[in-house]
């Protein structure tokens, strides 16, 4: 089985510990106070990596590796002294200060976890609401139920005296990925959640193949809803910082699988969102096969916001990864939205942005470090706006979909406090009590990645009144800096290319010991799809909010129109590592691409939990092999599993067993491989073929 489908390490067996002491404000008045030093600390992902036909949020937690990190670090955030409690909230004082108020601790604001809202608004000139964003409705698209977001989402007011959001008072929603709120995903109560951490933490052996099988089911999937669990916690929360006075609706799918992240994204559409956010996805093309279809995202009239991704260009991080670019933060229809190293100094004031790249030679993979992600599409022709920038042929996608189209705050070494209760977020801390010390436990983290990014700028154009009749809200950010460049803050320095020397701990902070410049020559041929310059560039796209001027439709109109069916055939590329030829997929699919008659799609395709788990097993039964699809109408489908064999450089797919025919229904579908006997280690291809439609695979790994 390959490293991309095994159960590595995540947040949800780790410990946070980032309990960070305030030093004085006289003696960080003229200090950076961000971002932290990496020497003293490493990151985490809060999901495992993307397998074939499934996502992976997006969100990075810091964690303290020394002891000095633990309790003696610099804040995050602007200017506050231990003790003095939150900044000053609203005058209508609901904060944990208000008079009458029983406070015996508030970690995020006296052991500093992170930025806080007052931070990210003083450093992008941002207001806390607007007349306009009373009107708008955030959605956020997750996998999985978080029993206590409502919970936790009133915690994280409370702590820095925002409005309350409720289900009570009309601001929030909860539902699953029909747009049902009585009909959540797992966990669908705290009750079982509970029970499925019994059975995972069970300490009699299991005494047949099926308990121990459902042990496995159980641990497996309270790990992923654990850490989903902090993903949920960061969009929601920094989507609320942002604007105070907007609704916020959580779309939770069954499974971070495509098909299902695709049907909460249309029920986001369906429930009335302005905005949606997207904080997870995974390269567009893994194992030779390709994401086609970006429909769930073509909502005109809709700001919908991706994640470019943590792994730097082309997912080069991610081990024994597909070097492509981040879906859905490709689709031609969405906001992608790269990531950034912000600095502050000890008034939360903006002294100036850079890439995010924490990577090197020494990471291997994306657990310890990240990077912003970004890239050329395969799949999607770039939109006429995002080709008309004036350093377009520099940037090396040719006719190919850029990404990303803005940036914000992403490193987790300046990442925002987060508060969330599950066990995937506690931090210890010690307090005297009577002379004597107590030891206790925080549900703060420091989170960051790209997920933060996302939901940011997607409150930003709530803040701005949403797309306020622009198909494509892209388009506004464009032709606003065409015509006034100033309107976002230029990021012009770093690189997320590959560094191909280990980095250098001796110094502070630990660096890469090559330039930025290098990075790009390793990556992309030095052009700017991997590196920052005046002007748009890949990695941070247009720039970063610098108020909201860039998010409101320019005076006079936009001055283009969405490219014709027509005029966006072709290839896309540039920039690209050598390989296959994509040709762009059939309209609809993507409305840039040439029409065809093409009747049948299936789409969204991936592999179960249950077969998931089975992978594990150095010979899975062929049985277990279980997997879902979508259909959009009923019809016949033949599905055959082949291996790769051969050798000496001769290599062929050859059938296991005999191809059978299924039948489908319109929408989701569920079924197993037919056959007897066990798979040996190897690599693998399931393919289904509908009748008049387009074959769709996925290859995975045994062994």
């Amino acid at each position: 089985m390959s490293t991309r489908t095994r159960h590595r390490a995540t947040l949800g067996t780790a410990v946070v510990a980032v309990v960070l002491a305030m030093l004085c404000s006289q003696a960080i008045a003229a200090q950076t106070i961000s971002p932290l030093p990496p020497s003293a600390y490493t990151v985490r992902p809060a999901c495992a990596p993307p397998s074939p036909g499934r996502a992976s949020c997006l969100a990075l937690a810091l964690l303290a590796r020394t002891a000095q990190a633990r309790a003696h670090t610099r804040p995050l955030g602007g200017a506050r002294a231990a003790g003095l409690g939150p900044a000053p909230g609203p005058e209508s004082g609901t904060g944990p200060d208000r008079p009458g108020a029983r406070r015996s601790f508030t970690p995020a604001q006296e052991k500093d976890f992170g930025l806080r809202p007052q931070d990210l608004h003083a450093a992008y000139l941002l207001p806390a609401n607007s007349e306009s964003s009373s009107k708008q409705t955030i959605a956020l698209v997750d996998a999985y139920n978080d029993p206590s977001a409502e919970e936790d989402l009133a915690s994280y007011s409370s702590e820095f005296g925002l409005p309350a959001c409720t289900t009570v008072n009309g601001c929030f929603k909860q539902v699953g990925q029909n747009g049902n709120s009585t009909n959540l995903p797992f966990p669908a109560t705290k009750a079982s959640l509970t029970a499925a951490e019994a059975l995972c933490e069970g300490h009699e052996e299991p005494e047949t193949p099926q308990q121990e099988e459902e042990r496995e089911e159980a641990c497996f999937l309270v790990k992923e809803a654990q850490g989903w669990s902090v993903e949920i916690s960061l969009d929601m929360e920094t989507a609320h910082a942002i604007c105070q006075n907007c609704n916020i609706t959580l779309v939770e799918a069954e499974s971070p699988s495509f098909a299902n992240l695709n049907a909460a994204e249309e029920s986001a559409v369906r429930l009335g969102a302005t905005e949606i956010s997207n904080s997870w996805g995974g390269p567009e093309c893994i194992g030779g096969v390709c994401v086609e279809d970006s429909t769930a995202f073509n909502h005109p009239g809709v700001v919908i916001t991706a994640a470019a991704g943590d792994d730097g260009y082309l997912n080069w991080l991610e081990e024994g990864g597909s070097r492509f670019a981040e879906f859905p933060a490709a689709s031609p229809q969405v906001v992608a939205v790269g990531g950034t190293r912000l600095s502050l100094n000890a008034q939360s004031e903006r002294i100036g942005e850079t890439v995010w790249n924490d990577g090197g030679e020494s990471a291997g993979h994306r657990e310890g470090h990240g990077a912003g992600g970004g890239g050329c599409s395969t799949s999607f022709a770039a939109q006429p706006w995002q080709r008309h920038v004036s350093d377009w042929a520099s940037v090396g996608c040719k006719e190919g979909r850029a990404v990303a189209d803005v940036a914000a705050d992403a490193d987790p070494y300046t990442g925002m406090a987060v508060y969330d209760s599950s066990p995937a977020c506690e931090s210890p801390y010690t307090e005297v009590v009577e002379g004597k010390e107590v030891k206790l436990t925080a549900h703060w983290c420091t989170i960051g990645g790209t997920s933060l990014a996302s939901p940011l700028i997607a409150s930003v154009f709530a803040l701005a009144g949403g797309a306020q009749g622009v198909s494509y809200p892209a388009q506004t950010l464009y032709a606003n800096t065409a015509k006034s460049p100033g309107s976002l803050y230029d990021v012009t320095a770093g690189s997320n290319g590959e560094c191909l020397t280990p980095f250098n701990e001796e110094t502070e902070p630990p660096s890469p010991s090559c330039s930025s410049a290098e990075e790009a020559k390793n990556s992309c041929s030095s052009e700017l799809i991997c590196s920052a310059a005046s002007g748009y560039d890949g990695p941070t796209g247009l720039g970063t909010p610098n108020g909201l001027a860039a998010f409101q439709p320019p005076a006079g109109g936009l001055g283009e129109e969405p490219t014709s069916p027509e005029e966006g055939s072709g290839g896309a590329g540039g920039g690209q590592p050598s390989g296959p030829t994509t040709t762009l997929p059939a309209a609809p699919n993507n409305p840039l691409a040439t029409p065809s008659a093409q009747a049948v799609d299936l789409s969204g395709l991936a592999l179960t939990v249950r077969a998931l788990i089975a992978l594990n097993t150095s010979r899975p039964k062929i049985p277990n092999l279980a997997f879902t699809f979508m259909s959009n109408v009923a019809v016949r489908v033949r599905v055959s599993l082949t291996r790769r064999v051969g050798k000496h450089g001769h290599r062929r797919w050859k059938l296991v067993g005999h191809s059978f025919m299924i039948s489908a229904v319109s929408g989701p579908n569920s079924r197993h491989v037919s056959g007897h006997g066990v798979l040996s280690p190897g690599t693998y291809r399931l393919t289904l073929t509908p009748a008049q439609g387009a074959a769709r695979s996925i290859v995975f790994k045994i062994g």
